[in-house]
């Protein structure tokens, strides 16, 4: 018997079946060894000394494969063919040894591009080593990865309180959209203006032309500024007589795009399917991993972490038959095209990622696949087979017009392009982000010196626009031009800093939050070698020099260590209002916006005589006054647009309530955005009620408590301020409100905003509402059946009576794995242990492989309970009162010298002032750090 270890279910069954009843295919679900979650575990002091744990998972399968090499003929490891996948089998090899059971057992490893029965034949019969070059270079993204969290997360910890983690390429992901932030906020409108100029021809046909120069002058874009310049072209051209100067038609051609690499292919499933790239990524494991069709499981496209662009011959001649056959002999070039990658520190030691069999149809498979898995093999095949098409020919007209007025000339220019050979264009065209359309239109027949009729002049105003937020397409794409990180990370980068809420997603565009800018901010800060573009491809550059056999792992290590462990060092002695100083000034542009009565953005509109400053609390960031606690005025870090924005400190009017008459406003609080009707409260400027110190406040303080307080509503999460007007703000405010009538008890339903977000609710029962309903519109029978729900044991409580979606039964204990909706989000249960869905991941589709991984990673992190204490013997009665007597004025003395010191230590975690922090016992920052670790 032979045994051969892959990493997935799937994919072990695929190959089990191409090798037949004597070989044995096992998985390793990924990984069966990790750094163990605590300080040392990458020992500097011992040159990069690193410790390997076999986790609770891993050991399972170690037990497995151990079982099965044990009288077998032959071990072969058929990981992935990258980096990773080599790892993998390192890892394997490794375990077994310190298990002494590869004593005399041959040994090869094996890879293939594609799980096919021909590709997997040929892998087996051409065997290798392990190669320790892209071995090292795991080791070594493994340390630095690992040196990074563990010791550049616990300085945020310690100074920006409720900072999640840093790393080695996710801090440098979030720098790019924070600086995209800070590019737009410090955006300049220009205003400019365009000519344009309706001509006909004497046939009658119409064109527009385009001012591009005057009395022998180029006019670009931005050269026309104000309406009065616009003004006095357009009266000359008005009276101006028009004719063709120059007439020149020349056909070009565009090529098509090669085939998909990693990066390209979630480039584009974002753009063209609104795919994340995780999920593209997951979409395309299985479609490797293969399907069942026709009765065979075959692996659909080739091996989806790539940064390669060329093809296998093979391929590409089926992909040119296919071709020929389809579309005719004419799309088809006369030499197959072969394509280079210009990306930066690419490796092309794999073929792009295509379909293994070119003449398997989109529609053919369809059946075979969920909704989601088909549209993305369809735009895999589709790229491929448009990558060796016929070029699209096109023809480019450009008339240069002339227009005389008197002595004087002005210079207008027409263009037009038509298709005069479709090519690969009748097939494909590669998605846009920002979706112009840069073809014009077939320019009228015209010639040198044909007079022209002038039909219209219009002069229209434009005003600049600041650079786009990224989408995840366009931020992998930017990271790749940049160097920065490995295609095949991408997707699990974009996914931490979601999860991290270092950003949001809002209409496909990639929003820093205010947690995420600070981050930022701190590390330019005080860490900026470390998140310096140039920076960190370099290092990507030294690692794939590693793989190449270049250069050895450990020195990469030591010149990075060198400087790193300095620049920790050097926070040691850092002081809370060095910190906050900083980032007040990174920040300024955000949280200090100019004022449009020209007056200091860091006065406080409330004292009028503190200064404003960044403030770091426990639960957060906000704006202060730095006259506290005589002053408590708070908002939040932005500042709003415009006078009178809810975030400038003033309330934006959004109108008047029909029934009262009172105003209706829109405020910004500590505690985030709320919808007021009235005037101020008596006490406080917030939808908390904070206390407002004030000299007028605190003379009619005794009046004020019998004043009543005006109706507040906090604005529920996903609802932005920005589109909230007065109808939408009446509806908040007119909550709780009633929905329905309860069918047993007679007495209402309401539906209302609480401290846990939105309810419903039947006397005193509480009902909360899902992530798909509106509290603004939920109707009578959802209400119900809430409340129903709830009364009867299910929704939060009762969630184990409810089955939800069965996924199957786990391989190894045979429990039933469900996948339920939850408070928190959808998740997936054993009946024992309950794991969350990662944010991102669509519940729909999620399969029972990638449950039982994720139940047993939730598993192999779970905390095991202390072993409880024995109670100690009994004494003597007159001893144990002696004792116990003690014991309490111990306990008393030991309490009060207590509390004063638990004052001190959060103080130095929170205060300006404070003096410096201590450094915390390292011990303490493991539990973070594992998650700061991984990038």
């Amino acid at each position: 018997m032979k045994v051969v270890v892959v990493e997935s279910p799937a994919k072990a069954k695929t190959i089990n079946k191409y090798l037949g009843p004597d070989y044995e295919v096992l998985a390793s679900f990924g990984h069966i060894r990790d750094l163990p979650a605590k300080d040392g575990s990458v020992d500097p002091d011992a040159d990069f000394a690193m410790i390997w744990q076999v986790e609770d998972r891993g050991a399972k399968r170690v037990a497995d494969i151990a079982r099965a090499v044990k009288g077998a003929e032959k071990l072969i490891l058929a990981t992935d063919p990258d980096r990773e996948g080599e790892a993998i089998s390192w890892h394997v090899i490794e375990a077994l040894t310190q298990k002494k059971l590869l004593k005399d057992l041959p040994v090869e490893r094996v890879t293939f591009n594609a799980i096919t029965r021909d590709s997997v034949a040929e892998a087996m019969a051409n065997p290798r080593q392990i190669d320790q070059a892209l071995v090292d270079a795991y080791l070594a993204r493994r340390a630095l990865d690992y040196l990074v969290g563990f010791n550049l997360s616990p300085v945020l910890w310690r100074k920006l309180p409720g900072a999640r983690s840093a790393g080695r390429v996710q801090s440098v992901a979030l720098r790019l959209v924070c600086d995209r932030e800070r590019e737009i906020e410090t955006f300049i409108t220009r205003e400019y203006w365009s000519l344009v100029a309706l001509l006909a021809t004497d046939a009658g046909a119409p064109f527009e032309a385009r001012l591009v120069g005057a009395d022998g002058k180029k006019i670009t874009r931005l050269d026309i500024g104000n309406g009065e310049e616009a003004a006095a072209f357009k009266q000359a051209l008005q009276a101006a007589a028009f004719s063709v100067a120059d007439i020149e038609a020349k056909p070009t051609r565009r090529h098509p795009q090669p085939p998909f690499t990693t990066s390209t292919l979630q480039q584009e499933a974002s753009r063209k399917l609104g795919f994340a790239p995780a999920r593209t990524m997951q979409l395309a494991q299985r479609l490797y991993e293969g399907v069942e069709i026709g009765g065979e499981t075959v692996g659909l496209i080739t091996y989806m972490r790539t940064d390669g662009v060329d093809m296998a011959p093979e391929a590409v001649s089926a992909t040119r038959a296919v071709i020929g056959r389809t579309f005719g002999d004419k799309y088809v070039p006369g030499v197959a095209r072969k394509y280079t990658t210009k990306a930066k520190n690419a490796q092309e030691a794999h073929e792009a990622i295509r379909p293994t069999d070119a003449g398997r149809l989109p529609s053919s498979v369809a059946r075979y696949l969920d909704p989601e898995q088909a549209k993305l093999y369809d735009l895999i095949w589709t790229r491929t087979i448009a990558s060796q098409m016929e070029s699209a020919v096109l023809e480019r007209t450009t008339a240069e017009i002339k227009a005389q007025v008197g002595a004087r000339t002005l210079d207008l220019r027409a263009t037009g392009q038509v298709v005069v050979f479709d090519g690969f264009l009748k097939l494909y065209q590669e998605g846009r982000d920002d979706e112009a359309d840069e073809d014009g239109g077939r320019l009228p027949a015209m010639k040198a010196g044909e007079v022209l009729e002038r039909r219209e002049i219009r002069a229209t105003q434009h005003f600049t626009e600041p650079p786009p937020r990224f989408t995840e397409a366009s931020l992998v794409k930017r990271m790749e031009e940049l160097g920065i990180g490995r295609p095949s990370t991408y997707a699990a980068v974009l996914a931490v800093l979601r999860e991290r809420e270092y950003v949001r997603i809002d209409k496909k565009r990639l929003v820093p939050e205010d947690k995420g800018r600070i981050v930022t901010a701190f590390l330019e800060s005080f860490f900026q070698r470390y998140v310096e573009y140039d920076f960190t491809a370099d290092l990507e550059e030294k690692l794939d020099r590693v793989s190449n056999h270049e250069i050895d792992w450990k020195e990469v290590l030591r010149d990075f260590w060198r400087d790193f462990i300095a620049a920790i060092e050097g926070t040691r002695e850092l002081r809370m209002t060095q910190v906050i100083d900083s980032l007040n000034d990174v920040l300024a542009p955000r949280i200090f916006p100019a004022r449009a009565d020209g007056g200091d953005p860091r006065a406080c509109p409330s004292c009028g005589n503190g200064k404003l400053s960044l403030k770091i609390g426990k639960f957060g960031s906000f704006i202060g006054c730095s006259n506290y606690p005589e002053c408590r005025y708070t908002r939040q870090l932005s500042a709003g647009e415009g006078e009178g924005g809810a975030g400038d400190g003033g309330p934006k009017v959004l109108g008047k309530d029909p029934e009262t008459g009172l105003d209706v406003t829109l405020r910004d609080g500590r505690f985030g955005p709320y919808i007021q009707l009235g005037g101020d409260a008596p006490e406080g400027d917030d939808a908390k009620g904070e206390e407002t110190k004030s000299e007028d406040a605190k003379a009619d303080k005794k009046a004020a408590k019998t004043k009543e307080k005006p109706k507040r509503q906090t604005i529920p999460r996903g609802l932005a301020p920005d589109n909230i007007d007065l109808e939408i703000a009446l509806k908040l405010l007119s909550l709780p409100r009633p929905v329905a009538t309860h069918p047993e008890s007679g007495k209402p339903i309401k539906a209302g905003i609480g401290r846990f977000g939105p309810y419903v609710q039947h006397e005193k029962t509480f009902a909360s509402l899902g992530k798909d309903d509106d509290v603004l519109e939920i109707g009578a029978n959802r209400a119900i059946d809430l409340i129903i729900t709830k009364e009867q044991g299910g929704g939060r409580r009762g969630a184990a009576s409810d089955p939800g979606k069965v996924l199957g039964e786990e391989p190894e204990t045979g429990k039933t794995i469900s996948l339920k909706a939850g408070r928190y989000g959808a998740y997936v249960t054993d009946g024992t242990t309950n794991a969350t869905l990662p944010k991102g991941i669509e519940s729909e589709s999620y399969t029972l492989e990638e449950a039982v991984i994720l139940l047993r990673a939730k598993r192999a992190t779970g905390k095991k309970k202390a072993p409880a204490k024995k109670a100690p013997a009994k004494k003597a009665a007159a001893t144990t009162k002696k004792a116990t007597t003690a014991k309490k004025a111990t306990t008393a003395k030991t309490t009060a010298a207590k509390k004063p010191a638990t004052k001190k230590a959060a103080s130095e975690t929170t205060d300006e002032g404070a003096d410096k922090p201590k450094a915390p016992a390292r011990k303490r920052t493991t539990k973070k750090a594992a998650e700061a670790g991984a990038e």
